[in-house]
């Protein structure tokens, strides 16, 4: 395993260089939180398909395609529907607006009066989703050391809090871009080939499995409609997600960049599950279906090889993880502490140093969230969470915002806490892993969001020419980059 050892430390510490190097060019709350908006069309793609592709869609995919078959691609699947879905009629829209979070876009759009309470959803669900991203750095160092799980969860976690602190998005856009390229290699060019062949090629694969391991719709109906419900839509709102559109440098880049992650990540849900169906047939007993795709490294792939492998993995938790964090902190800094300190120190004037503030605040959400995956054990339950609350309480007023006129700011308020209380109530009721609280939630949140605004007076028209013209880029300034674009 030396060799294996020698390509995960020199991947850590290149990650640690790199978070060193992006702290040279984080000079203004810009640089650090959206990477200066200077983002080119590779470098956008490879990002933006390296955070939604984490841990869950790695570890979990070839779990799900050892559990389900092919059919197991779904749960991917539905992430790249969704950002294509983002990309296309989307992200071009929420590009030209020139904000930092969701809650931003909100207060734009109803008038300065739906950020707080979204701010604090929004936090809720990024903080359990970099929960959920820093526990899987047990699994993966178990792997690799034998590492006692409170220990990798701290050495992961402080690697991803360090680089992240240090230069934000330019840290972790730098990373993300290298854990692309090493999740491209180690998953699809390496280790979904030998796994076929170890496996004996998909003729022997279809000769000593059901047929159902081979049903494109074998999961179930409604098992697919809830992840689309959950993933799908989940990718239209998420601040994770949001804030990596803010880093394009054109509304074009954002539209074609984000086409061509959405498509990377179709072909990686699918390469998934057939890593997850070939280690069903080399192992067909293991234990626990999330075990398919460490037990299929540790055992099939040769020296070397099987480093670069974990590296891949590692590279999947680690973008999801900082891309979380990163989002976390921002929510929590810029949509609840700003909005708080400025009710407390209204009429001091005090200079307020934003790079530093935000710098803080990561370093706060990293050492909180390490401390919170430290507690936790179940992690399928902390997603479920995260994204019922994400979609049953964000969903509609973030969509009705861009489409509907008629909402107003009550209705957003309103659908906010409807659904957000009626999704926590029926999980209390049906369990946290049923479909059910998403299901009502989310229609609870519609309809309280359309009787509402129907109700009430409509938005002000100044703020909405002001909202149309951000739209179309007209109406926020132009951020002047502090060193040429980056254009890759």
């Amino acid at each position: 395993m030396a060799v294996d050892y020698a390509v995960i430390v020199v991947y850590l510490a290149g990650m640690l260089a790199m978070g060193w190097w992006g702290m040279r060019r984080a000079k203004s709350k810009s640089e650090f939180l959206v990477a200066g908006r200077r983002l080119g069309p590779w470098m956008y793609s490879g990002t933006m398909a390296a955070i939604v592709l984490g841990g869950a869609s790695t570890i979990g995919g070839v779990g799900l395609g050892y559990q389900y078959g092919l059919s197991g691609a779904w749960m991917v699947f539905t992430i790249g529907l969704g950002l294509l879905a983002l990309s296309i009629f989307f992200s071009a829209r929420i590009a030209r607006l020139k904000v930092y979070t969701v809650s931003e876009m909100l207060d734009l759009r109803y008038g300065g009066r739906a950020g707080l309470i979204s701010g604090v959803v929004m936090w809720a669900y990024t903080l359990m989703l970099a929960v959920t991203s820093t526990i899987a750095y047990a699994t993966i160092f178990d792997v690799l050391f034998d590492m006692n799980r409170t220990v990798a969860i701290i050495l992961g976690g402080a690697i991803v809090v360090a680089y992240s602190t240090l230069g934000g998005m330019w840290s972790i856009t730098l990373t993300d871009m290298v854990q692309f390229v090493v999740k491209t290699i180690g998953v699809l060019l390496l280790l979904l080939p030998i796994a076929v062949i170890k496996a004996g090629g998909f003729s022997e694969m279809k000769a000593k499995l059901p047929t159902e391991y081979f049903d494109p719709l074998g999961i179930g109906g409604e098992t697919i409609f809830t992840y689309v419900l959950i993933y799908t839509f989940g990718m239209l709102i998420g601040q994770d997600i949001w804030q990596r559109v803010f880093t394009a440098r054109t509304d074009r880049t954002a539209r074609w960049g984000g086409t061509v992650a959405g498509t990377y990540c179709l072909v990686y849900a699918l390469a998934g599950a057939v890593i997850g169906t070939a280690a069903k047939v080399m192992y067909p007993k293991l234990p626990s279906a999330d075990s398919a795709f460490a037990t299929i490294v540790k055992d099939e792939l040769p020296v070397g090889v099987r480093g670069l492998v974990l590296a891949a993995a590692l590279a999947a938790v680690m973008s999801t993880s900082s891309g979380a964090l990163i989002a976390c902190a921002t929510v929590a800094n810029n949509d609840i502490w700003s909005k708080l300190r400025g009710v407390v120190s209204r009429g001091r004037g005090d200079e307020h140093d934003e790079v530093k503030g935000n710098r803080v605040f990561i370093l706060i959400m990293g050492v909180a969230v390490i401390g919170i995956a430290i507690a936790l054990n179940n992690v399928v339950e902390a997603l479920t969470v995260a994204y019922n609350l994400l979609v049953g309480g964000l969903l509609v007023p973030i969509l009705g915002g861009l489409l509907w006129r008629r909402g107003t700011a009550a209705g957003a308020l309103a659908a906010v806490s409807v659904g957000g209380v009626a999704v926590i109530g029926l999980m209390a009721t049906y369990g946290i892993l049923a479909n059910e609280p998403v299901y009502y939630g989310l229609l609870a949140s519609l309809a309280v969001y359309v009787i509402v605004s129907l109700a009430t007076k409509p938005t002000d028209a100044a703020v909405l020419t002001a909202w149309r013209e951000r739209l179309a880029g007209w109406g926020a300034e132009a951020e002047a980059p502090d060193s040429d674009p980056v254009t890759v």
